[in-house]
Formats: C-alpha cells, sequence, structure tokens
C-alpha cells in the first residue's frame, strides 16, 4: 500500500494558522476582564476563526462551502467592532 501524500502547504499553513489563532483565545479568555460582552464573545470568535481555518485546510478555499465565507466574516466583524470600541474607550475625553 503506497505511503499516503504529504499535506500541502496550503495545509499546513491553515493549520498553523488555527494553532495561532486558538492561542490567541486561550489568551484573551485568561487575561484581565474586558467590558461585556468582549469577555467571552472575542475569545469565542477567535476559537471560531481557528475553527475555520481547519475547515479551510480540508476544502482548500475560504469560501466554499458558502457557509466557511459567512463564518469568517462574522468573525472579522466582531473582530471590527471590538478593535472600534477599544479605540473609542482609549479616546480622550474632551
Amino acid at each position: 500500500m503506497p505511503a499516503p501524500d504529504p499535506p500541502s502547504f496550503h495545509t499546513l499553513f491553515n493549520q498553523a494558522e488555527a494553532g495561532l489563532w486558538f492561542v490567541i483565545a486561550a489568551v484573551l479568555a485568561m487575561r484581565p476582564p474586558m467590558p461585556a460582552p468582549w469577555r467571552w464573545l472575542l475569545p469565542l470568535a477567535f476559537a471560531v476563526f481557528g475553527v475555520s481555518d481547519l475547515i479551510e485546510s480540508r476544502t482548500g478555499a475560504w469560501w466554499e462551502p458558502w457557509w466557511l465565507f459567512v463564518m469568517k466574516a462574522a468573525c472579522a466583524l466582531v473582530f471590527l467592532l471590538a478593535w472600534q470600541s477599544h479605540r473609542r474607550q482609549k479616546r480622550p475625553h474632551g
């Protein structure tokens, strides 16, 4: 029986990227409390983004199946909203 083909660069890259998102999710979940709802939503979004990269490593595309694109876009929206919220809190009042 022939040996299976080694994973492609794309597959390995997506798996490594997923690992990074899982680490970021864990760090965010353990750091001092953030304002609600970010204290649970932001780590969850990073973890889901990691899952989406694992799925992408199997499908070969971030837009197929269609729901994978929706999943990634929803996570990106959470990242953007959290960043905007953080910037608003850091802005000097006056």
